[in-house]
């Protein structure tokens, strides 16, 4: 059973997950669709998963399925033979977050909570990547991550990036879900992240930062932010193919950019990339294109971690967690 994988970039996504297949800790296993996403990950050759969960809950539900786990781990977090792992654990968070007011004994008490356990397990090198947030709220499972595991050198804050598959191919959105008022360092760090992200799926990212104005055309507000990060990104980073600030019609549009605005730096490419000047904004977009546009979205996948974690919508779907396998692979073989 393969799933998604008829499109072009999920099918270069999930062939190079393929050839170099890595350890995904799944927190959540005691829910059908995190087995049978770890299933098929399993036998596709995507992933090596590991499951924390209940171990005989984890079985009765892989029995009355009728589903192959044979070669997953199951961890019990809470069971007797985890107890040195959980000291250890414990240790490594001390150390980590010893200085932001963290005890011992809290940390030993949070390893009972499988997204402190699963984060401490990538952080400690005995996974390469954890997702999570099926059963849990989005920015309670994104804080846990982000304190364990943290961000990448050089970023101010993490980046949501959302794939919307469109008729005329993927469109790249950020930041869909993390940073609110971005500054404009931050719109930067976005800027780059997602450019990094592209090329890891074999893509030459096209980028438009999109506002309400075009190219200086208003002083004031966000638009003043973007414009001061693409002055900056056009300075330190003249490789990339970035232009903007830009409403989203000529973003979208290139004959129409490029006859209006003959100096644009996109001149003849179309876009695959929108930077939003803010969360609102990135947010409302994409969700119009899923409900309205009838688009498969993929995501949000988060930019700008230390190591791989992803936080998956509430309840999504086996399809929705087994593209997402398969790009935490990607993101740790990087």
């Amino acid at each position: 059973m393969r799933l998604g994988t008829e499109n072009e970039l999920l099918r270069t996504i999930f062939n190079k997950a393929k050839k170099a297949p890595k350890r995904v800790v799944f927190p959540e296993a005691n829910n059908f669709n995190i087995l049978k996403a770890a299933q098929i990950a399993l036998h596709e050759g995507i992933a090596k998963p590991i499951l924390l969960g209940n171990t005989e809950n984890i079985q009765r539900l892989v029995a009355e399925n009728e589903l192959d786990l044979e070669g997953a781990e199951i961890i019990d977090i809470r069971s007797e033979a985890e107890r040195e792992r959980r000291t250890r654990y414990a240790d490594i968070l001390c150390t980590k977050l010893g200085r932001k007011g963290l005890v011992h004994k809290e940390a030993v008490e949070k390893m009972f909570d499988r997204n402190y356990f699963a984060a401490t397990m990538v952080e400690a090198g005995d996974a390469d990547a954890f997702i999570s947030g099926y059963a849990t709220r989005y920015f309670e499972t994104l804080n846990i991550a982000e304190k364990v595991i943290g961000k990448e050198e050089g970023m101010e804050t993490l980046v949501g990036m959302n794939i919307v598959m469109t008729k005329k191919g993927p469109l790249f959105f950020a930041d869909t879900t993390v940073n609110s008022e971005p500054t404009e360092e931050s719109l930067i760090n976005t800027t780059l992240s997602a450019a990094r992200a592209l090329k890891s799926f074999n893509m030459e990212p096209v980028m438009a930062m999109v506002s309400y104005s075009n190219f200086g055309s208003v002083r004031k507000g966000s638009p003043v932010k973007v414009n001061k990060a693409i002055t900056k990104l056009h300075e330190e980073h003249p490789e990339l193919s970035v232009d903007g600030e830009m409403q989203l019609n000529f973003a979208l549009d290139k004959n129409l950019r490029d006859k209006t605005f003959a100096f644009n730096k996109l001149k003849g490419k179309d876009v695959n990339t929108l930077i939003f000047p803010n969360l609102s904004s990135g947010n409302i977009a994409y969700k119009l294109m899923q409900d309205l546009g009838d688009s498969e979205n993929i995501g949000p996948i988060i930019l700008g971690t230390a190591k791989p974690f992803h936080v998956v919508p509430m309840g999504c779907t086996v399809r929705e967690l087994i593209n997402m396998t398969a790009i935490a692979v990607v993101d740790a073989q990087g």
